[in-house]
């Protein structure tokens, strides 16, 4: 046993460990990647992004708030996979670990499909992103790789700049959704997603979710759960 515990290790040894601005095929990145679990790292546009260590109020609280609001709309929407920090294989240039990532969990109708060792292929319907001190990685790069391959909606929260821009794809464009006269923002790939900005942003969660609550009991919604029920 401690022989093959030596020799997985020297094995490791070989490998180059994952840094900052080192240029890879997704092969040669998943290699190291695997070599190094315990740390985040990213493959956006063949360049590799080691992630910092994360702080409280501006990445890991937004987060929380974000999988909070997600996950309510998920939990009611049967049909959907919500995931947090899961590797999404987009392309061979391509392989970020989102914060945040809201998918059709259906073969026959979702973009994306889980690979048979338990990634996500293709692009999700939504990708949600908080960018602290990654915010021009997320609103260039990154946005430019989900762009290309078809994530259809797109959430980048600067949270340094108190500023939530929601993204659609339209004709291979991004376009910033307007939110209403109440300063709500309405998905069009998910129905019934509604979102108070102003809300989110200030940390005002009792009321996102009773906006989201508004959403989930539109009549779009219901007839999108019903779609999402009906089989081929």
């Amino acid at each position: 046993m401690a022989a093959s515990v030596e020799h997985g290790l020297n094995n490791n040894a070989s490998i180059p460990p994952l840094e900052s601005g080192d240029r890879l095929t997704r092969h040669e990145f998943e290699r190291r990647y695997t070599a190094m679990p315990n740390k985040k790292a990213e493959l956006i546009e063949g360049v590799v992004y080691v992630a910092s260590p994360l702080r409280f109020r501006s990445h890991g609280q937004p987060h929380g708030q974000l999988i909070t609001w997600l996950g309510v709309y998920q939990a009611c929407t049967p049909g959907l996979a919500l995931g947090d920090n899961a590797t999404v294989r987009l392309d061979l240039d391509n392989e970020p670990q989102p914060d945040v990532v809201l998918l059709i969990d259906k073969p026959a109708r979702g973009q994306a499909q889980i690979s048979k060792d338990d990634y996500v292929e293709g692009a999700p319907e939504l990708v949600a992103e908080v960018a602290a001190s990654s915010a021009s990685i997320d609103l260039y790069d990154k946005k430019r790789a989900y762009r290309r391959n078809g994530v259809q909606e797109y959430i980048v929260w600067q949270t340094l700049e108190n500023k939530l821009d929601w993204f659609y794809l339209q004709n291979g464009e991004y376009l910033p959704f307007v939110a209403d006269a109440d300063g709500v923002i309405k998905s069009r790939v998910f129905p019934g997603l509604w979102l108070d900005v102003t809300s989110i942003i200030t940390g005002d969660m009792t009321k996102v979710l009773a906006v989201l609550q508004q959403g989930l009991n539109s009549q779009e919604h219901v007839e999108f759960v019903e779609c999402l029920a009906e089989k081929y």
